[in-house]
């Protein structure tokens, strides 16, 4: 057995922390076009695959760069970490181009990078396997073991492709190469802003270097105490929240919508209208997408007259048994499905972080879950939040515990959340500012996600922006009014 000596480790980390990038504007990649103004810079710098064997193999981070446009204000580097986990389909390096002419921009170079499996870094790849379940937002019990099979085919697909490289795709990690990034800068610290996973990833950054981070703004956060079990399942709750929202303020309008006087008389229409379509859309497909327009448009305050309409028009499709009238009526709604990439791989890296977590391995406690979603939150998909993941079928066991996050010598830093967040639920976001002790800006009535700068919210931007540059803090709970306004339709 090879022990690898203290000081020979401490020099190879050495090595890479003195790496000199050579920054180019070229990205490498033609899908990275830069937009009008300041141009980014790209380049790429090597990190161990294995910090705990850092003469081993190496990976590939992809950087990018936009300058600080004021050097007499610059306050070091603003690093950001987009939203997934999996990146977001490899978007890291465009998130400075997101924030030019920004005062943030003013202050600080602003660096995006890939993480390690991502985009442009070294890609963590998966076998891209069909599902074989039909797409049911309200699957029979017959579905289940064909559903838990695509699963565990899923999994063994990530197994074959990734290889080793999957074990080393992590939370931690990717945190290690933020700090790497850092010192291959030449930063004593970091500033940062992260976006649902990012968010995680930033509050883990603090938990494991908390002398190297500076000012950090946590947007749409994970709960730092749930499981990636209890994360899918309770965007179930955070679904039904909006539509249940969504079913009072159309009962306030009952004159105008007809479709009950009260929330609960809303929804008993909703679930007619559902009975209607199974019996005349020929399969689950046109059922699906009523139930996927139902959590999808509730979330977004501004389509909230729409669904109304939509409802009530397939109200009367249905009774007519217009099975054409009610896909044509659909045919726009989008669905949700985990997506592969054309070809024969796809990007693994979901299914790697997820599995950071132990996950239970009894099909029938999924089932039963099952049964009590299809009930309770049908809407926007929420049984298959509840289904077995291939985390129920995992083939490998993380090298490592997820990080306990906590704050311990950093600044007191801000959260950033949607009350109607549908992806990652208020109270995640509630709890990550309680656990580190940061202000919380709440977005009242609104289903956003990824809110600063993103979402083209002046009432989060302003504050969030005076922190960063200036340092003011806003007040300790701090509510702000979303961007999608509900419709001007009078009540009753």
């Amino acid at each position: 057995m090879t022990v690898k000596h203290p000081e020979a480790t401490s020099d190879v980390l050495r090595a890479f922390r003195s790496q000199a990038p050579r920054w180019s504007a070229d990205a490498g990649d033609p899908g990275q076009a830069s937009p009008d103004g300041p141009a980014p810079e790209y380049t790429t710098i090597e990190v161990p695959r294995d910090y705990a064997d850092p003469a081993g193999e190496r990976l590939t981070l992809a950087l990018s760069r936009l300058r600080a446009t004021d050097p007499a204000k610059r306050r070091g580097i603003l690093l950001f970490v987009n939203g997934g986990p999996g990146g977001d389909w490899g978007l890291g390096r465009e998130m400075p181009a997101r924030f030019a002419g920004t005062p943030v921009h003013e202050a600080y170079d602003l660096i995006g990078f890939d993480p390690r499996g991502t985009g442009a870094s070294t890609p963590l790849f998966a076998e891209v396997v069909p599902q074989k379940a039909p797409f049911d937002s309200r699957p029979p019990d017959s579905a289940f073991e064909m559903l838990a099979e695509d699963m565990r085919l899923r999994e063994l697909g990530c197994a074959r492709a990734g290889g080793e490289l999957r074990r080393h795709i992590s939370t931690r990690n990717t945190v290690r190469d933020m700090d790497l990034i850092r010192a291959v800068l030449g930063e004593e610290r970091i500033n940062f802003v992260g976006y649902a996973y990012g968010a995680y990833v930033g509050a883990v950054y603090g938990s494991m270097f908390p002398e190297r981070l500076d000012r950090s703004v946590l947007d749409s956060c994970v709960h730092p105490g749930w499981t990636w079990r209890e994360q899918f399942l309770q965007q179930g709750d955070a679904t039904r929240r909006n539509v249940e929202r969504w079913a009072g303020w159309t009962a306030e309008r009952h004159g105008h919508f007809g479709l009950g006087d009260t929330a609960d008389a809303v929804l008993a229409t909703v679930e007619q209208v559902v009975a209607g379509l199974d019996r005349v859309g020929d399969g689950p497909q046109v059922r699906t997408l009523l139930d996927g327009a139902v959590g999808t448009r509730s979330a977004d305050r501004s389509q909230w007259a729409e669904l109304g309409v939509l409802v009530g028009e397939l109200r009367t499709a249905v009774d007519a048994d217009d099975g054409e009238k009610a896909r044509a009526l659909l045919a726009d709604q989008g669905t949700w499905r985990p997506s592969d990439s054309e070809g024969s791989l796809r990007t693994g890296v979901l299914e790697a972080i997820t599995l950071e977590h132990d996950w239970p391995d009894d099909l029938e406690g999924y089932y039963r879950d099952m049964r009590d979603f299809r009930r309770r939150f049908p809407y926007g998909y929420g049984v298959l939040r509840a289904q077995p993941w291939v985390g129920a079928f995992r083939t490998f066991t993380a090298p490592e515990k997820p990080c306990a996050v906590e704050r311990a010598g950093y600044p007191v830093g801000l959260v950033v959340q949607a009350d109607g967040d549908p992806m990652d639920h208020y109270a995640g976001g509630v709890a990550m500012a309680e656990r580190l002790g940061h202000r919380l800006i709440t977005v009242e009535d609104s289903g956003e996600h990824e809110v600063y700068v993103l979402g083209g919210n002046r009432h989060v931007d302003g504050p969030v922006h005076r922190y960063l540059v200036d340092g003011d803090l806003p007040p300790e709970h701090l509510s702000v009014p979303g961007v999608a306004a509900r419709p001007p339709v009078p009540a009753d």
